[in-house]
Parts: C-alpha cells; structure tokens; sequence
C-alpha cells in the first residue's frame, strides 16, 4: 500500500458520501480508476436500483481502464440483484489492481467478490483506510447483521442535564452552528423519529432545511391526543407517517389521511415493533429525537445503538425539568451504559460527544 493507495481510498469515501441519505437499503460506495498515475474515472452510487459505483467509474474511464488500478470502499459485489456484478463488468474492462476498503459485512457473501477477482489473475488488496470505510457504512453492516435500521439518538441538553425548563420551554438550548450540524444530520438519514410529547410541546418542522433529501417523519402516539394543527402535517414540506394503537382515534387517523399523511396503527406501538416496520421499508439509518420517556424505552428495546448529545455550557436547574433519558430501571452506577468508541468536538460554543452503546447491555428490563 502507498500513499497514493490512502488518497484515492480518501477521495472514495468523499464521492461516497454525496449519496448520503439517499441509498437505502443499499450501501454508500464511491470508486476512483487510476491508470498512469492520472484519475480517469469516478463514480458513486446515486440510489438503490442506479447503476453501482464501479459501473459509472468504467463508464467514465472507457479504454483508459484497461491495466488500470481500481480504488472502491466497499467489495465489488459477485452476484445479480438489480444490476449485474460488479466482479464481472472490472474483469470484462481489463482492471489490473482493485484496492478494496473494507469487505462486504454480508456473511453470505462477504470475499465472494474479491475471490473473483483473484480467480482472474486481478491484484486485490484489502484494508486500506479500513476504520474510516466502516463508519461510513455502518449503518448497512447493521441492518445486514441484526436486520434493522441503525439507530441514533440525538439530543441537545444543558450542562446540567437539563432539556428544556420546568415549563418545558426549549427554544433553544444549544446555538445556531450546533442546530446546522443536527440539519446536515436529518440529510444522512431515511427517518426522524420523535413521540407525541414533543409534537405537542414543540411543533418541531423535522426537516434537514437544506437542499436535497429530507426524511420520513414519524411520530410515535398511543392515544392520537395530538394538535389538529402542527407543522409536521404539512407534507407538502416533508413526508410524515404516525404510528399508533389499533382503533384509536378514528376520525382524527381519517382526517390526517386526508391531509396525506400515512397512519399506520399497531397492536403493540414500541420502538422495537416501530423499527420492524421501517427495516421492511428498507431503511437504514433512523435517527430518534424524541423526549426522555421514549429515548429510555428505545435504548432499553436495543433501537438505539449510537448517541449524539450536544451540551451547551448553560445552567437552568430545575428539580422537575427534563432530561434527554428517561428511567431505565437501572440501581446502581455500577449498571450504567458506558459508550464506547468515543469522540468529541466543539461546535461553536457548545460540544458534540459521539459514542456507541455497549450492544451486550441494551435491551433492559424496564420497571
């Protein structure tokens, strides 16, 4: 591997992550042809059922990838789907060297790929900037392994805990660049995800306000006690979906119809029986922005596997104001989720700390 290897893998992950949001339930994947030194083609995977990366690279490179080196950072796949193999088409074009960045995490097919390749005499290395490769599809590794949606929960809190006052007002607790970070956020993922709590305090918009792909809006409610007026039924801005109870509310679900906004209503509304429902849509990424009570129950169901909390240095106490979680039942400090794989930045005045909950430990019996 050499240095040249690092920066073409670099430069995949960056036309990868043009798709991002967009790719469900397929994966992000970017690819860079090199011949002579010189890039001759490019291409990422605009959409599930469009052509995959390495296609529209070899599109793009025409002669110029005969004995050339082909840079993706995700195993070309080896079997027919929508599209054919991608194995196949960089046999076909004369690929002499493939320099993978990480397997495809699919048991059932992870190294059929590159095996191919190898069986044609290609030169396959594998690994290279592979940490960086993982985050960016972990997502897809997720739902290919558990068989759902990969969850994150975001939320926005003081420096004492706190996320909103004791008369629930939360308008706003962290600034203006931190809300433009949690935007670009919404812009990665196929759903948002908040209870009926917050439609009713907050009249929250959910979109990513940029140009480009907004997500599903979902609202969580077992009893429909929602406003007849509230921003996230103007789908005209958005999509929206309501999950609730069987039988609840009948008039109010036929009036939301009306408005186009897809009700679906359950025998049993939890986050687990909620993301069941959106793996079969074949979403990937779900991002939960919802209030304590239901952010405890979604960690506990094991809905959740990665947190975002931004906290601002404010102070605003409060004996009864609320907190990002809910009671997960737990007694001692000993039984606290401690995250893993742990970073942090600032954001203007205020910090992001990203980590993963330990997988071993989630799914809790609440009390």
């Amino acid at each position: 591997m050499t240095e040249i290897d690092r920066v073409m893998m670099q430069r995949c992950l960056e036309l990868a992550r043009q798709a991002a949001g967009k790719t469900a339930p397929n994966p992000l994947v970017g690819c860079v042809i090199v011949n002579d030194g010189a890039i001759v083609g490019e291409g990422f995977h605009p959409k599930a059922g469009a052509p995959h990366a390495e296609v529209l690279a070899l599109r793009q490179a025409g002669d110029r990838a005969q004995g050339a080196t082909l840079y993706v950072n995700l195993e070309p796949c080896n079997h027919y789907g929508r599209t054919p193999p991608c194995s196949e088409a960089l046999i076909a074009a004369g690929i002499q060297r493939v320099v993978i960045g990480m397997i495809d995490p699919n048991p059932k097919v992870a190294g059929a790929g590159s095996d191919r390749l190898k069986q044609a005499d290609i030169d396959v290395f594998v690994g290279i900037e592979e940490p960086a490769c993982q985050t960016l599809n972990e997502a897809f590794a997720h739902r290919i392994l558990h068989h759902r949606p990969f969850g994150i929960l975001k939320y926005a809190m003081t420096l004492d805990g706190k996320i909103a006052t004791m008369t629930r007002h939360s308008a706003w607790v962290t600034s203006e660049a931190a809300r433009g970070e949690v935007h670009q956020l919404r812009a990665t993922c196929d759903a948002v995800i908040v209870g009926g709590n917050t439609v009713r305090a907050d009249d929250p918009l959910l979109t990513s306000r940029q140009p480009g792909h907004t997500p599903l809006r979902v609202i969580m409610s077992r009893t429909l006690d929602l406003p007849d007026s509230a921003n996230v039924w103007n789908t005209s801005t958005a999509s929206t979906l309501v999950f609730t109870q069987v039988g609840v509310r009948s008039a109010f679900q036929a009036e939301l119809k009306r408005r186009g906004v897809e009700v679906v209503d359950l025998e049993s509304l939890t986050p687990s029986t909620v993301m069941a429902h959106l793996y079969d849509r074949g979403f990937l990424t779900v991002l939960w922005e919802c209030g304590g009570t239901l952010a405890a129950r979604a960690i506990a169901e094991g809905a959740v596997q990665k947190i975002l909390a931004f906290i601002a240095p404010k102070i605003i106490g409060g004996v009864a104001a609320p907190t990002p979680v809910g009671d997960l039942g737990l007694k001692k400090m000993t039984e606290a989720l401690t995250l893993e794989q742990i970073s942090w930045r600032a954001i203007g005045s205020d910090l992001l700390i990203e980590g993963y909950l330990p997988q071993d430990k989630t799914r809790l019996p609440l009390r």
